[in-house]
């Protein structure tokens, strides 16, 4: 159905990380280490769409649902709210898929409904497991959305980080047994950081203001949305000072017009320091990746915005595995490559709609 070309190896110290930008690729791995799946499988998504994408993992979670596997999805209520249809929640139900619907609303918790369910995650036994920023849905496929697909990272790793993989699944719904520095997440290809619970709400936040206040030669950042918060925006800063080249990659044509009014509104401050801001031309882009001197990279499913940093439950990977980092850093040149730089002078002149526009969206940068 998908197709079958490999896409980049990076290997760890024990396992291996995979790389995917093409949804079909991405796609026809996972459903065939689904296939493969003998004891249980594990997945949770933001959108899962009832379309050709949709179908496709249905078919391939309820087949191995019949022989005996444990299936848990485990699916947003509002990310999947207009795209789910109740037939296909029947089948897979009927089909002894265990479905689960996050945060529905309730009206004894009612300031739960804001937090949502962000996270792309799939395990497969205790062999390999998926996360980045693809969704389930056609607008990630070339061979359904043709040249307007959505542009995008994933990652499969296998070895060590699975377990952890297998502990962030589990956790969800309930506060971690014990709490643990992020720095026991670590596996043999780096830490996979979820910030689920009141203890870890803010963990994501910290640790990216860390990093990115530490980079001294590069910071080369891919976000669909970004708002970040002052924290955030003061380390990039502080990046420049230190003489790091920090880079922002957004979307030109975004799928959420208010978050990019909101984006352009921190434009004029980060690019009177030093920042570099770069819009992608060709489609929308939807990578959340992070390239960190020589050494770290990240992907993930957070976003640099306060919906992410502060509220929603993520989960990312931050790794030091070299051949990773390699190919983060070629695919964002490749992209800089389709993409237009944001001058200070001429964004600093701005006036009517776009002013106004951007005042809409930092107004409402917090609920974005």
């Amino acid at each position: 159905m998908f197709g079958e070309s490999a896409e980049g190896m990076a290997d760890g110290a024990s396992g291996a990380i995979q790389r995917f930008v093409e949804g079909d690729t991405l796609y026809a791995a996972m459903l065939d280490d689904i296939r493969r799946a003998s004891g249980q499988v594990r997945m949770e998504t933001y959108i899962y769409a009832a379309d050709e994408i949709g179908q496709a993992f249905a078919e391939a979670l309820i087949e191995r649902a019949r022989v005996g596997c444990k299936v848990h999805l485990r699916i947003d209520a509002i990310g999947s709210f207009d795209t789910m249809s109740a037939e296909l929640a029947a089948q897979l139900q009927v089909g002894g898929v265990q479905l689960e619907w996050c945060r529905r609303w309730n009206w004894r918790r009612p300031f739960e409904f804001h937090r949502r369910n962000h996270r792309k995650l799939l395990v497969v036994d205790q062999h390999c497991c998926y996360l980045g920023g693809f969704n389930l849905h056609r607008q990630a496929s070339q061979q359904h959305f043709g040249s307007a697909r959505w542009r995008d990272t994933h990652v499969r790793l296998t070895g060590s980080l699975v377990a952890r993989a297998i502990e962030a699944f589990d956790e969800y719904g309930r506060a971690p047994l014990r709490r643990r520095p992020w720095r026991q997440l670590r596996g043999a290809e780096g830490y996979l950081v979820p910030n689920l619970g009141l203890r870890r709400r803010f963990l994501l936040k910290r640790l990216l203001t860390r990093y990115f206040r530490g980079a001294r030669r590069r910071l080369w950042l891919a976000t669909p949305y970004f708002v970040p918060p002052a924290a955030i925006q003061r380390a990039m800063i502080h990046a420049v000072r230190r003489g790091a080249d920090v880079r922002v990659l957004v979307p030109r044509h975004s799928d959420v017009p208010l978050a990019q009014w909101a984006s352009r509104a921190a434009y004029a401050r980060l690019l009177a320091k030093g920042v570099r801001i770069f819009e992608y031309l060709p489609r929308m882009l939807h990578a959340k990746t992070a390239v960190i001197d020589d050494e770290w990279s990240m992907v993930g499913t957070a976003n640099l915005d306060y919906r992410s940093l502060l509220i929603n439950d993520e989960l990312v990977l931050l790794s030091d595995a070299p051949a990773l980092h390699l190919q983060l850093e070629a695919d964002y040149l490749a992209d800089l490559g389709e993409s237009e730089e944001i001058h200070a002078g001429g964004w600093s002149h701005r006036y009517g709609w776009t002013w106004l526009s951007g005042l809409i969206g930092w107004l409402a940068r917090r609920w974005l």
